[in-house]
């Protein structure tokens, strides 16, 4: 079989990628520091069925992204431009984002602390034996760990922050955590970036819920109305509360002069007989009071009526036996 050139494997790449990017709208822009070629296949393996994975220089990915671009008018495809820096790969997907972003995830391995290499996290060393022998101190003290002699091994007194996120590994460190058999970090792709027809947001954004979003939006609408309502610019938000504030100055006006209109007058009978308020709030207690009560003056007035209406068809509802 002829091998391909580095031309035709270049026009090969291009054709793929531009395929990849009219067939599918959302993409996922993904870190791929020391991330080895198995742990690649396995990422793969995992995502066959709805999503590509794609890795490749940044040049030839820029630049198949604008002759795309020029040749079919999608301008929304050059988002993708500012984010393809440094180590990155691109995930082609039909699935659900964050379904896909969490199947990611899954697939990172554990690496040893290798000398030079900037640190992800901390590293904390765990109190305990650590199994080495006496000989071993040296380790130790010259990164200043507490330690004792406990049966003829090594014992870690206190735990220990042994390097801190963003520091360089250095030699005496690994040193230490290759004897320990410690492997502190883990690595794999990592999601930086998220397509999605055009739109380009960060991946914290998957990790909302229904809830969270519909709080945010409630937020988003109380600062619209109170916008709207300190500038009386209507809105739809602002509309009821505006109503209802010039119904209250028309209602203000009414009270305190002649004009009156349906709705103020009932305002008005209670402010010129102030005991009607009275015998509103001891209607309300009353039908506020227990379902035992109600249900025996009920029965009280049904027997009531009944004695009446009997009366009545005596005398033929004649006014007979009135009395003068």
């Amino acid at each position: 079989m002829v091998k391909a050139t580095k031309a035709e494997k270049k026009i090969a790449y291009d054709a793929k990628l531009c395929q990849l990017i009219d067939e599918y709208t959302q993409i996922l822009v993904v870190a791929a520091d020391n991330v080895g070629s198995t742990q690649l296949q396995n990422i793969r393996k995992g995502l066959r069925g709805d999503s590509v994975v794609l890795m490749g220089k940044n040049t030839m990915m820029k630049r198949s992204v604008r002759i795309h671009s020029e040749n079919t008018g999608n301008t929304a495809v050059l988002n993708l431009l500012p984010l393809l820096q440094g180590n990155v790969g691109l995930i082609f997907t039909k699935g659900d984002l964050k379904e896909v972003s969490e199947e990611v995830a899954k697939y990172k391995v554990g690496a040893p602390a290798r000398v030079g290499l900037v640190a992800p996290i901390d590293v904390v060393v765990q109190p305990g034996n650590t199994g080495l022998d006496p000989s071993q101190t040296s380790f130790f003290q010259v990164l200043n760990i507490p330690t004792k002699i406990n049966k003829g091994t090594v014992e870690i007194i206190t735990p220990v922050e042994l390097i801190k996120q963003g520091d360089k590994v250095g030699s005496s460190e690994a040193a230490l955590l290759a004897k320990l058999g410690i492997r502190p970090f883990s690595y794999g792709l990592v999601v930086q970036s998220v397509y999605d027809n055009g739109s380009v947001f960060s991946p914290e954004v998957l990790d909302l819920t229904e809830d969270q979003l519909v709080e945010k939006f409630a937020s988003g609408i109380s600062m619209v109305t109170s916008l709207a309502l300190a500038v009386s610019y209507p809105t739809l938000a602002a509309a009821p509360h505006m109503f209802i504030n010039a119904y209250k100055n028309v209602l203000a006006i009414a009270v305190a002069t002649d004009y009156t209109f349906p709705q103020a007058e009932k305002v008005k009978e209670f402010l010129k007989d102030p005991s009607k308020f009275v015998v509103a709030a001891a209607a309300v207690s009353a039908d506020a009071g227990g379902g035992g009560a109600a249900q025996s003056g009920g029965a009280a007035k049904v027997e009531e009526k009944k004695e009446e209406s009997d009366e009545e068809d005596y005398d033929g509802g004649f006014g007979l036996f009135d009395e003068e």
